[in-house]
């Protein structure tokens, strides 16, 4: 298994705890930090693996982070529907 690989899991794993523990603000400046750790952890694993193995990773990163996602899929019907 490729450094890549291990470091994305481990950053589902670290994600997912933190997710067990309240927040005051809903854990969105904890996803804000994620995301911007995640994204290059994800273009690393696409450089070193493949776009498969990437996309799988994403769609995982998805399933984690997936109120980002809801309300990002919000936003964009909204602005479509301008």
């Amino acid at each position: 298994m490729s450094y890549s690989i291990i470091a994305a899991l481990l950053w589902m794993v670290v994600t997912n705890l933190r997710g067990m523990f309240p927040s005051k603000d809903h854990h969105w400046k904890f996803a804000y930090v994620m995301i911007g750790i995640g994204v290059p952890i994800l273009l690393w694993v696409f450089y070193e693996n493949g776009p498969w193995i990437a996309l799988v990773l994403l769609l995982g990163a998805m399933w984690v982070m997936r109120w980002p996602v809801i309300y990002l899929g919000r936003w964009l019907r909204k602005q479509a529907g301008r």
